[in-house]
């Protein structure tokens, strides 16, 4: 679907050692600023234990998972709005992602320098979120000056509209609060900034806490985290703790290997797995499976896609001639285990092209195009 998460934060605080592990490829990750000048990209696959499960049961020939893009951004510093560090080519790779992944250094250590010259968890993120403030500032304030004159000479109508926006958000902003976090914005207005502004302070964000590879088992007694944490409570925003050291130790393990690795460490999952499962929920997405001998896969859809437009992510024929959707879900699945019993238990529906689909539903399109 095009969508794409960017990974942001002040120089060395592990983004690139997170994007290695994420993406399994080895990119720059030296301990110097702005090792990473043009964003590295890796798609990534959103692992569903479900689909896996369903995978083993058809014994089908491929599994294809649902994917996100990821893109390692290079380090952003204090003066990056005004183009400080390569600043406004950074911001700018920014403004291309859906979700922004703020990754917040909460290890210490000389031996990786710091830009700030020490570690600050809080200090850190007021940085990088004043540099975005500072950026859509610029925007808000160009923006003001052409639409004034059209509300008020002109009366236009979404020049007035704009206006309304342009005069909650700039003062809001003024104020070190970000777009997304504007109370006085409506539904409509919100949704009219995501399309037509360009603004990086509205797009959602996850906070990721970088901890060590020795804390980690502990991570929620790590000060910084606790200040990462505050921080994305206050916001409402998601935080995940990692270690892009352990992540990227394992990327490259066999499953066996690392649930064992991880047992010894004492932890239950792939940080990653978090970090990625995070991302596709703040997206909006979900999936629905098809399955058969020969592929068992997950097609991701925005939430509150119908029927007809997610068959069409499978065929474009199958949107065009649409009929209706045999569906039942994956919890159905797992209590009967077979597709005859669930049918014998009447829980196959057949839907028509406005039933919305729902995460975890298994579908069968009935379609019909004259040539």
């Amino acid at each position: 679907m095009g969508l794409s998460v960017g990974i942001i934060g002040l120089p060395n605080v592990g983004k690139s050692t997170l994007f290695n592990a994420l993406t399994a490829s080895q990119v720059e990750a030296a301990n110097y600023p702005f090792a990473t000048i043009n964003p590295n990209k890796g798609t990534v696959q959103v692992i569903d234990e479900r689909l896996t499960k369903l995978s083993e049961h058809y014994k089908s020939e491929k599994t294809i998972y649902a994917t996100i893009e990821f893109n390692d951004i290079a380090g952003l510093v204090r003066g990056a709005n005004k183009g400080e560090g390569l600043g406004n080519q950074f911001l700018g790779y920014i403004r291309e992602c859906d979700v922004i992944l703020e990754v917040v250094r909460c290890f210490g250590g000389d031996e990786i320098i710091h830009v700030e010259q020490s570690v600050d968890a809080k200090r850190d993120i007021e940085i990088i979120n004043l540099e975005l403030i500072l950026k859509d500032l610029e925007v808000l304030y160009r923006r003001k000056e052409r639409v004034e004159t059209k509300a008020r000479v002109n009366k236009d109508k979404e020049s007035i509209f704009e206006l309304e926006i342009v005069n909650k958000l700039i003062p809001a902003l003024e104020n070190e609060i970000p777009a997304r976090l504007v109370a006085s914005l409506t539904q409509a207005e919100k949704e009219h900034v995501k399309l037509h502004f360009g603004l990086l302070t509205i797009k959602p964000i996850i906070y990721v806490a970088n901890i060590s590879d020795i804390e980690y088992a502990t991570y929620e007694e790590n000060i910084d985290y606790q200040k990462v944490k505050a921080i994305a409570n206050q916001e409402g925003a998601e935080v995940v703790a990692i270690s892009a050291e352990i992540e990227a130790e394992i990327a490259n393990m066999p499953r066996a290997e690392q649930e064992l690795y991880l047992k010894e460490l004492g932890i239950d999952e792939p940080g990653l797995h978090k970090v990625i499962n995070v991302a596709y929920k703040m997206l909006g997405l979900s999936s629905f499976f098809t399955i058969g001998k020969d592929e068992v896969r997950a097609w991701t859809f925005k939430n509150g896609t119908n029927a007809q437009k997610c068959a069409g992510l499978v065929h474009t024929d199958f949107e065009r001639g649409f009929i209706r959707a045999e569906i039942y879900s994956y919890s159905e699945f797992e209590k009967y285990g077979t597709e005859a019993k669930i049918k014998e238990a009447g829980k196959m529906r057949s839907e028509g092209k406005d039933y919305l689909m729902r995460d975890g539903d298994i579908a069968f399109f009935k379609f019909n195009v004259r040539k």
